[in-house]
């Protein structure tokens, strides 16, 4: 699967409606979950994507640098349009990759679904709160140190 990395700017209409259509379909519709997807975090992000052998949409994520939803660089929005095919896996240790290396971070946050915990935890994140509610899912915020 190859990665695409780039700023709000350097996006195509194309790259930018893609990437929208696949974060609305899973976290608005598919998870009956009505509230602003689109925001202005968007334009700060550094967006991750991969790409499947057929050239199709495989995994999203978007890199904010500390200061525009988190007090550290966080990663959210994270999303693999398949499960089971390790490119959610993928596509967040990119995104670990980027936030060390592109935004220095010694700590990322991340607001992670509670069902997802688990995954997160196996990519070193640790909890660092309650679980509240965002959206009518379950959340929690968790962070990773380097």
């Amino acid at each position: 699967m190859a990665l695409t990395v780039k700023r709000f700017h350097e996006l195509s209409l194309d790259e930018y409606h893609e990437m929208l259509k696949l974060r609305c379909a899973v976290f608005v519709v598919e998870q009956q979950s009505p509230y602003q997807e689109v925001d202005d975090a968007d334009k700060e992000a550094l967006h991750l994507w991969l790409r499947d052998g057929d050239g199709a949409l495989a995994a999203y994520a978007r890199v904010l640098p500390a200061g525009v939803t988190h007090e550290t660089p966080s990663i959210g929005r994270v999303i693999a349009a398949q499960r089971g095919t390790g490119a959610g896996r993928r596509i967040m240790e990119e995104a670990i990759r980027v936030a060390q290396s592109e935004l220095g971070a010694d700590v990322i946050t991340i607001e992670a679904q509670v069902q997802a915990r688990g995954f997160y935890e196996k990519l070193g994140f640790k909890q660092t709160s309650d679980e509240f509610d965002d959206g009518g899912i379950p959340h929690i915020e968790m962070r990773l140190t380097r």
